[in-house]
């Protein structure tokens, strides 16, 4: 009997361990409780300070004009500064990599681009980040046509008559593009690889400066956002020939697409959206997703937008992570086709 009888010291033993767990388990417990608290509280207060928003191109274009609509929205929901931050250069690689070095708490934004997320990448070798990995999809704000302008010296009026005046003085015409990478540079090759053409290209540190030159006949045509040349097409200043989207837009009714115009299947429109670095807290993440699309969802900024010939786009941060992730490889392969190259 004695020798199947439980030793005391041993009961006591387990009895204390078990005890030991308990206080360490409650223990831990203290310690993570806060910092899941805290981490809830900084949530739930976001913003608590001013919201820095990179536009990585120079003031004026279509990038910035958006950032600046969206950047207005956001200091009126939230009472909370957004400042615009423009870090132009590269094709709006330098400003999309401070974004994607900066701290993952929501106060630093990328007002990202076609161009940006899904153009660059193959475009450089050595890119200091990567679209997919390097950002966390916020919100897709908006889908702007491209349209095709000319300086009015130009003798054309339609994109037959543009195509057929290019063939004929090859590498006589320049059009120029907000920088090597950007949208314009890559939807204007795209241009040149359907028609055949040969027009040299003239990269700016930005749309505004390429847009100031071309009014000014230093260059002789362009495409670019409807939104950055709205008020010199309708003061007379540029002659508008097509644009890029599928369809005519609103903001101009009258002026046939590129597909319309021969060219069967042309596409090239460009589009905008917030991302923040990777790993931003997915409250913060869902926050600013659903107070930007109620912004563009509004029948002001949609109108806004409208009339300047964009599109409001609200969707889920998963949409625009998709869109992002197809966009690369659509373009992947218009580049290495046209044997686009940094210049």
């Amino acid at each position: 009997m004695s020798k199947h009888r439980k030793n005391p010291g041993q009961d006591s033993f387990k009895v204390d361990t078990r005890r030991r767990s308990l206080i360490t388990a409650v223990a831990a417990g203290a310690v993570a409780a806060p910092w899941i608290s805290a981490h809830a509280e900084d949530a739930s207060a976001y913003p608590s300070k001013p919201i820095r928003l990179v536009v990585p191109f120079t003031p004026g274009g279509s990038t910035d004009i958006l950032g600046r609509t969206i950047g207005q929205q956001l200091t009126q929901a939230w009472s909370q500064q957004v400042i615009i931050d423009n870090v132009p250069g590269a094709g709006g690689s330098i400003g999309a990599d401070k974004v994607a070095k900066a701290p993952a708490d929501g106060y630093t934004l990328l007002m990202g681009h076609i161009g940006t997320l899904a153009v660059t990448p193959s475009l450089y070798a050595k890119l200091p980040y990567n679209p997919t990995t390097a950002f966390a999809a916020v919100a897709w704000v908006a889908r702007v046509p491209n349209v095709l302008v000319v300086h009015p010296s130009v003798p054309a009026k339609t994109v037959q008559e543009l195509v057929a005046y290019a063939k004929a003085n090859p590498n006589k015409l320049n059009y120029g593009s907000g920088g090597n990478g950007s949208a314009a540079h890559i939807a204007t090759e795209y241009f040149k690889l359907q028609t055949g053409t040969q027009i040299q290209h003239v990269p700016y540190k930005g749309t505004a400066p390429g847009v100031t030159d071309l009014v000014a006949g230093q260059i002789q045509m362009m495409f670019t956002g409807v939104p950055a040349v709205m008020n010199q097409v309708k003061a007379g200043q540029l002659r508008a020939i097509a644009v890029s989207s599928p369809q005519r837009v609103k903001a101009l009714p009258d002026l046939p697409t590129v597909a319309e115009s021969g060219y069967a299947g042309f596409e090239a429109d460009q589009w905008y959206g917030v991302v923040a670095p990777a790993n931003t807290p997915r409250e913060v993440i869902t926050k600013l997703n659903r107070q930007i699309n109620q912004s563009l969802s509004s029948p002001d900024i949609g109108g806004r937008l409208s009339s300047e010939g964009a599109e409001a786009t609200p969707n889920p941060p998963e949409v625009f992570a998709k869109l992002i992730t197809s966009e690369i490889a659509r373009w992947r392969t218009v580049i290495e086709k046209g044997g686009v190259k940094i210049e």
